[in-house]
């Protein structure tokens, strides 16, 4: 128990410390953030969260290369870590995305858009959705 409390503590503590790596001292754990933001990708701020019960979805998307996924927009805040391959995000008005390994995004909400998958591997990503029980994450274009 006391482990885990330390642990906690330890952690709490390092987030605490802000942006830039950060690495407590003779323990290994090293602490990046990889973003904070009040904005989505595109620059738009971020809508107040919905009313209601909160829901947290998170989501392994692996898109095969040289696939292009549907016009969509997501009606809820999310963000992700593209863990490998190259993934490209356009918006209808024509701004452009291009995510490495390794980099997040803030997504854009309610604004159309899509994804494609570039290079010789499968792009992966991690998507972390925060929005209600009630809502969905994600709506494609008709």
């Amino acid at each position: 128990m006391r482990r885990h409390l330390t642990a906690f503590l330890l952690i709490g503590w390092l987030v605490f410390l802000g942006p830039g790596p950060v690495a407590a001292k003779d323990t290994g754990v090293l602490v990046r953030e990889l973003a904070r933001t009040e904005t989505s990708w595109d620059g738009a701020l971020l809508p107040p969260y919905p009313g209601g019960q909160p829901e947290i979805r998170i989501l392994s998307i692996t898109i095969p290369p040289g696939t292009r996924l549907p016009v969509h927009q997501h009606p809820v805040i999310n963000a992700g870590i593209l863990l490998s391959g190259h993934l490209r995000v356009h918006t209808l008005d024509g701004q452009v995305l291009d995510l490495m390994p390794g980099e997040a995004i803030v997504e854009v909400v309610d604004t159309w858009h899509w994804g494609e998958s570039l290079g010789d591997e499968p792009a992966h990503i991690v998507v972390f959705y925060a929005g209600t029980a009630d809502l969905p994450i994600t709506q494609t274009r008709e």
